[in-house]
C-alpha cells in the first residue's frame, strides 16, 4: 500500500501538528525530526528539508542520535516476524525480498543480528532499496567487523538514505 503524498507547497503550508504527522514515518519511531523542521518552514525544496532534516539528527548529540538508531528494526527481525514493523518498514524490507528468504538465509540474518548487536549495543541499519537479500547480506557480513565508531557513523549515514527515500515518497510534484 503506498502512502499519502503530499506536494511541498502543502506541507509547507499545513500546521504544525499535521507536518509533523506527515513527515513521523520519515526518520524511524523519531517524530522530534519533524518537530524541530515544523518550525523552520517553509522550505525551498525537498533537497533543503532532508538537508535540514539530517542536520537536526547530526547536531541532536549522542544520546538522542542513539535512541534513533535503536528505533530502527532489525532486518527480518522478530518484529518483522510479529508483523510489528512500520509501515514503511514493511514496504522496503518485503522489497528487497527479505520476505522470501530461505529457512538457512533467514537463520543466516538472526545470527548476523545477534552478533551485529551484541558486538555495537544497536541493531544493523541499510537502507535495502535496490537491494536484494543476497547483497543485504554481504553487506551485513561485511559491517559487522567494523569497529563501533565506524557503524554509528553508517548507521547514520543509512539512516539518511531512508529519509531521502522516504521523503521521495512522500513528496510528489
Amino acid at each position: 500500500m503506498k502512502a499519502m503524498q503530499y506536494t511541498l507547497d502543502q506541507l509547507n503550508s499545513i500546521s504544525n501538528d499535521a507536518f509533523v504527522a506527515a513527515l513521523s514515518g520519515i526518520f524511524e519511531h523519531s517524530p522530534w525530526v519533524a518537530e524541530v523542521a515544523a518550525v523552520e518552514r517553509p522550505f525551498a525544496s525537498v533537497d533543503a528539508l532532508h538537508k535540514r532534516m539530517s542536520e537536526i539528527v547530526e547536531t541532536a548529540g549522542a544520546e538522542k542520535q542513539l535512541a534513533l538508531i535503536n528505533a530502527h528494526p532489525e532486518l527480518a527481525g522478530k518484529a518483522a516476524v510479529r508483523g510489528e514493523l512500520t509501515a514503511e518498514s514493511t514496504r522496503e524490507q518485503s522489497g528487497a525480498g527479505l520476505a522470501q528468504c530461505t529457512q538457512a538465509e533467514f537463520d543466516k540474518l538472526q545470527a548476523l543480528n545477534t552478533a551485529y548487536r551484541e558486538k555495537f549495543g544497536f541493531p544493523f541499519i541499510l537502507a535495502v532499496r535496490g537491494y536484494d537479500r543476497y547483497g543485504i547480506i554481504a553487506n551485513f557480513e561485511s559491517r559487522v567487523n567494523n569497529s563501533r565508531a565506524d557503524e554509528l557513523r553508517a548507521s547514520l549515514e543509512q539512516i539518511y538514505r531512508i529519509a531521502r527515500l522516504r521523503l521521495d515518497d512522500l513528496v510528489g510534484a
